[in-house]
């Protein structure tokens, strides 16, 4: 493990807020599956495919995506059950991995850069650590790896939930108590470290997305059997197996960015240093005053983290921009994301 290093904000795009990628809906293994494309801006720009997590959609790449676009052309998928996907037959980690892995196959855009947040992290793990041949490099943003304590998360508060029969009914009557706007606020106030960063077509966006869980009968079932197999796969990585969580992580061979947030209140802040020790080719990047989604909080921070890790994955085929490489990779202890006024921590 060592610590991530940042290119310099300006190769990025000005900052700016774009609206959501355009999506489109394709039949994937009998069921029709919900991808948006940011198309790349630069000739030579790779593929790469981004995992939402637990709750959220595709559209929570939205700025990454875009400021990456000059290096990869992106997709952003919605797993079963989510965004603007069908529901699926199961809601495991295994279950969404073999999703991914056959999107991957299906689209023929592999190997591809793989993003995964939360939930979509030990996804991303998962398919990297099995399928070496469909991965360029990794990055795990508050990866959902295990952990026992649940009083380190906002999520332990579901766990009673998991003992009811048919908890997802109680789930479904909750969601239909609150209005959109509520449940968006409550949703971010969970995820993000200081509000002060998500503009209002952010909020807005939030909301609107939340409407669309309102209206499929299937979000509430999606969302608690998700749960009950992340709590599955975190109980089961304690014990001997193949299949745990932590020993995948361990098998994972492709270069890796690590990116947690000090103030998250979903993961457990200690997960991301130990997925940093535990994947062998592994950078590590914890940022003070963010939370559990740093992709939406500070998506410049991590943009030029990741532009470094593709610099140090193929030195060869990337010129340092506007100077020599050893100053465009220089490692900062700073930096402000643009827009926000906010200084964060590296």
């Amino acid at each position: 493990m060592k610590r991530a290093e940042l290119w310099p904000d300006h190769v990025l795009p000005a900052h700016h807020v774009p609206p959501p990628w355009p999506g489109r809906h394709v039949r994937l293994d009998g069921t029709l599956v919900h991808v948006r494309d940011t198309p790349a801006t630069a000739p030579g720009a790779e593929p790469a495919l981004y995992v939402h997590g637990l709750g959220g959609s595709a559209q929570n790449w939205t700025d990454l995506a875009g400021l990456l676009a000059g290096r990869l052309d992106g997709q952003a998928i919605d797993l079963p059950g989510f965004g603007r996907s069908e529901p699926g037959r199961r809601y495991t980690i295994p279950a969404f991995a073999d999703r991914v892995v056959s999107w991957i196959e299906h689209s023929d855009r592999g190997p591809v850069h793989l993003f995964g947040n939360s939930l979509g992290g030990a996804v991303a793990v998962r398919v990297a650590a099995l399928r070496p041949d469909l991965v360029r490099t990794l990055t795990l943003i508050s990866p959902a790896l295990p952990f026992l304590d649940f009083r380190r998360s906002l999520q332990g508060r579901m766990l009673p939930l998991l003992a009811i029969p048919r908890g997802e009914r109680l789930a479904a009557w909750r969601l239909a108590q609150l209005a959109p706007e509520v449940m968006a606020q409550q949703v971010m106030e969970s995820c993000v470290a200081d509000l002060t960063r998500i503009s209002e077509q952010r909020r807005q966006e939030a909301i609107d997305e939340i409407r669309i869980r309102y209206e499929a009968a299937h979000y509430a079932a999606a969302y608690v059997r998700t749960f009950r197999g992340l709590v599955g796969s975190f109980l089961r990585s304690y014990l001997p197996g193949a299949g745990a969580l932590w020993r995948q992580a361990a098998a994972v061979r492709v270069p890796t960015l690590v990116v947690g947030g000090r103030q998250d209140r979903l993961v457990d802040v200690r997960v991301a240093p130990q997925a940093a020790r535990v994947i062998p080719d592994s950078r590590l990047l914890l940022l003070d005053g963010v939370g559990h989604v740093a992709q939406l909080e500070v998506p410049r921070t991590v943009a030029r983290a990741v532009l470094a890790l593709l610099a140090e994955a193929a030195p060869a085929a990337t010129p340092a921009p506007n100077g020599t490489e050893a100053q465009a990779r220089a490692m900062v202890t700073g930096t402000e994301e643009s827009g926000t006024g906010r200084d964060v921590a590296v």
